[in-house]
């Protein structure tokens, strides 16, 4: 799988931690950085790269994830989830299809966040839209689809 991760200096450890969990696992990594104080800059750039289809999937993350994830789901095509422990990491694949996931580095332990990444990312291919979540992913999409929300 193809995964884009970037953050803000704050987060260059954690992305460092999760960067190695995921070449481990056999993945292809393109950091997009953390040099930029201002998250939503390389956010953005993480967020378009999987809205696109350049990469499958993409973390983002900054000091607690939630100026990341609120900045990628800005993107059009960009689900991000929040997540802060393995149920929501898996959930996030499992429930809510979410092609991007938002971590924070002042609340985020390294060994989580590396679990979190290897849990989401297992459970990425296993999103069935078939089952019970499915139809409320299907309304997600079809409102973005149709609306556009002006900030």
């Amino acid at each position: 799988m193809k995964i884009a991760i970037g953050c803000d200096p704050n987060a260059t450890p954690l992305k460092k931690e999760v960067i190695e969990e995921l070449e481990a696992l056999g993945h292809e990594v393109a950091d997009f950085g953390s040099d930029d104080p201002i998250y939503a800059n390389v956010v953005f750039e993480v967020a378009e790269s999987v809205a696109q289809g350049t990469h499958d999937r993409g973390i983002v993350m900054c000091g607690t994830g939630i100026g990341a994830s609120i900045a990628a789901n800005k993107v059009h095509g960009a689900y991000c989830a929040l997540v802060t422990d393995a149920y929501q990491a898996e959930r996030a694949a499992l429930s809510n299809n979410a092609n991007l996931i938002a971590m924070g580095q002042q609340v985020t332990g390294n060994m989580v966040a590396r679990l979190m990444a290897r849990i989401w990312i297992e459970n990425t291919p296993k999103f069935d839209p078939s089952g019970r979540s499915g139809p409320k992913v299907q309304r997600i999409y079809e409102y973005a689809s149709r609306n556009s929300v002006q900030v």
